[in-house]
């Protein structure tokens, strides 16, 4: 493992964790996050599985709830990934639906119903 990969593993896996639910002011207004997979470990650590960040000033306690309440699979570019591979992989139908973008209100309008 290279020193650059050894810090990153030794550094994230010496912070303090937050369970599912946190409370929101245990919660940094701005900040990178990484998640970790329960039983899970690597490098002498708790294992990576997802590294992330938030759009807009104070809004990571906010991009953080989003991963565990669900919410619209486009505000998640991994949660998007994930849903496109499953779907591509089956050949499923339904993909070009799951391809639309429904983050914004006039984008669910167009395609209702």
């Amino acid at each position: 493992m290279s020193e650059i990969c050894w810090f990153l593993h030794t550094f994230v896996n010496s912070m303090r964790i937050h369970d599912y639910p946190f409370n929101p002011k245990d919660i940094p207004l701005n900040g990178i996050y990484f998640l970790f997979e329960s039983g899970e470990f690597a490098h002498g650590g708790r294992r990576i599985v997802r590294v992330g960040t938030h759009t807009g000033s104070n809004n990571l306690r906010n991009r953080l709830a989003e991963h565990y309440t669900g919410g619209n699979k486009d505000r998640s570019i991994f949660r998007k990934n994930i849903g496109r591979g499953f779907l591509n992989k089956d050949k499923d139908p339904f993909l070009k639906f799951w391809e639309l973008d429904l983050t914004s209100r006039e984008a669910r309008k167009r395609y209702e119903g």
